[in-house]
């Protein structure tokens, strides 16, 4: 397990490098949905380490990309879908939707385009839930619970930890800290902006011990998307050139890779349930206005338009895009 140190010297190594920017749960509760306290209530996690000791953090960082589509092929009343796909950049490799997307932003009137497309991110982490106020929450049997983060908490919980005022790691397990999410609301829209540290250690109770010492702790790795092989690269490829030219998602076609979360696979496809963890994993939670009664989903950095383009603007942009890679060529 790293320091304090190790982490704050890994952060800000990262922070130089990018200028401060920084698998299914098994159908089970084992995921923590804070997002569904009410306005004004706040709940408390005790972090935990990662079970891969060689991970300088207690959190793995999740990249995916949306995709939308207009409806599903066939489908004649078919609504609006998403299929979320990983970033490979997630990986450590360079993304190829992300490649062609980053030159969109050079032209204004692709930016909006640009942004529908941006790689999205959420942090995973794990721990107890020390207070609870979600009264039809059971405790599962493991009461090692996983967090899905969004960008706002994590910028919390990372410029806490650069405080020098912080002398222990906040997981340690008898001089730790816990964390205070609290919801408001901010233009209509669910904030957790005032969620902090506790100011006083604590620690582990006997119970919490016992937990970790019988259930052990979850290799957070484990809960990404799996990394796409070749032919599941050029699906992601495909589906993101339909996307943007407007055309409905094919499930004959895509559906034993990866598909709209509840769609099944197509008959005698050979998928298996990888290829769906891919787009139903664990999701960080969205704002969503507080008034609507929608569950949240994650909200990135780089918030998407409300509404996408047309199926006739969306082919306008694609032959753009095409005519200026010719034009480079």
């Amino acid at each position: 397990m790293a320091s304090l140190a190790e982490i704050r010297a890994k952060l800000k190594e990262q922070e130089s490098r990018t200028g401060g920017n920084i698998a299914s749960s098994g159908g089970d509760n084992s995921v923590y949905p804070f997002w569904n306290i009410k306005e004004g209530e706040s709940c408390t996690f005790r972090f935990l380490p990662d079970g891969d000791a060689d991970n300088t953090f207690f959190w793995k960082e999740r990249l995916v990309i949306k995709l939308p589509f207009q409806g599903i092929k066939g489908e004649t009343d078919s609504r609006p879908v998403q299929v979320q796909v990983p970033c490979m950049e997630m990986y450590g490799d360079s993304c190829p939707i992300l490649q062609e997307v980053r030159g969109w932003f050079k032209d204004p009137s692709l930016e909006d385009m640009g942004r529908k497309y941006w790689k999205k991110r959420s942090y995973i982490f794990q721990g107890f839930v020390r207070q609870n106020p979600i009264g039809d929450d059971a405790t599962p049997a493991n009461p090692i619970r996983r967090f899905v983060i969004s960008p706002q908490i994590f910028q919390i919980i990372k410029s806490s930890l650069m405080d020098p005022e912080i002398e222990e790691l906040p997981t340690d397990l008898m001089r730790g800290l816990d964390f205070n999410v609290r919801k408001t609301s901010k233009g209509g829209y669910a904030d957790y902006g005032t969620s902090s540290w506790a100011r006083k250690e604590s620690a582990l109770t006997e119970v919490e011990q016992a937990a970790i010492e019988a259930h052990g702790l979850f290799n957070l790795a484990d809960f990404l998307p799996k990394k796409p092989s070749e032919a599941e690269l050029r699906v992601i490829k495909e589906m993101f050139e339909a996307s943007v030219d407007g055309r409905p998602y094919d499930n004959d076609k895509w559906g034993a890779y990866y598909r709209p979360y509840g769609l099944e696979a197509p008959a005698g496809s050979t998928s298996s349930d990888d290829s769906e963890s891919n787009t139903s994993a664990e999701s960080a939670p969205v704002q969503a206005p507080v008034q609507a009664p929608v569950q949240e989903t994650a909200q990135p950095v780089e918030t998407a338009p409300a509404s996408g383009p047309t199926s006739d603007k969306a082919q306008d942009i694609l032959a753009m895009i095409r005519a200026r890679q010719q034009n480079a060529g």
